[in-house]
């Protein structure tokens, strides 16, 4: 076998190692530095697609391995971090094993996507790469805005945005892809909204604008889908 074959399956490993050692370090009490290992793990999740078509080496195995990869950088290392955040915020000690629906329902999406033949331009329920960032910048929202830093590191509050969440993994809500057919503003008008507010959320607040980056997402993506029912 050429070794070409094995570059993508090398990249998406890189993902699986980036969400392993972001699980070590949330664990050993560095929660901020989780939404890092979750960005590299994303970066790599993204070349590792990108390779395997560059070099024309798609195959099952790598289709595999990507959602197993997938599953622990998207899925476990975001859980761990919600887990984390609520247990160091509550005197109730079963009350943080109910964020773990997270990695539970990002392991039943991952698996109905390898099977799902309709997201070619668009998601079905939000993909486990957004849910992550959304859960692993909640602490730098918290630090950015300390008005509502109280409530949003509240173990209640935690325990609803993991379930909240884990369902729109799952909801049949058409999501947008930024999958490009043409450059056509029309188009693809609601993909280039979401780039520039995206890009200003991010440059104006860092780590902290990605929540609302992802809020930005859910709604534009509400709003097209009432656009194209008309």
């Amino acid at each position: 076998m050429k070794i070409k074959s094995h570059i993508p399956n090398a990249i998406t490993l890189l993902n699986l190692l980036s969400g392993v050692i972001g699980i070590i370090w949330v664990i050993n009490g560095d929660i901020v530095s989780g939404a890092y290992f979750i960005i590299l793990a994303a970066v790599f999740d993204f070349f590792d697609g990108f390779a395997a078509r560059l070099l024309k080496v798609q195959g099952e195995l790598g289709k595999q391995l990507d959602s197993l990869a997938d599953l622990v950088s998207f899925g476990v290392l975001p859980g761990v971090i919600l887990f984390q955040m609520a247990k160091v915020t509550t005197q109730i000690e079963w009350l943080p094993y109910l964020t773990l629906i997270v990695p539970l329902l990002s392991a039943v999406r991952l698996a109905k996507f390898n099977l799902d033949t309709r997201q070619s331009d668009k998601f079905i329920g939000l993909p486990t790469p957004a849910n992550a960032l959304f859960i692993s910048t909640l602490p730098y929202f918290a630090i950015k805005w300390t008005w509502v830093g109280t409530w949003v590191t509240s173990p209640i509050f935690l325990v609803v945005i993991a379930w909240v969440f884990a369902i729109l993994l799952l909801v049949e809500l058409p999501l947008i892809a930024l999958k490009f057919k043409s450059s056509s503003f029309a188009d693809n008008k609601f993909r280039y909204a979401l780039l520039l507010i995206g890009l200003a959320l991010i440059l104006l607040f860092g780590l902290a604008g990605i929540p609302l980056v992802i809020l930005a997402y859910l709604g534009l993506s509400v709003v097209e889908n009432g656009i194209s029912t008309e």
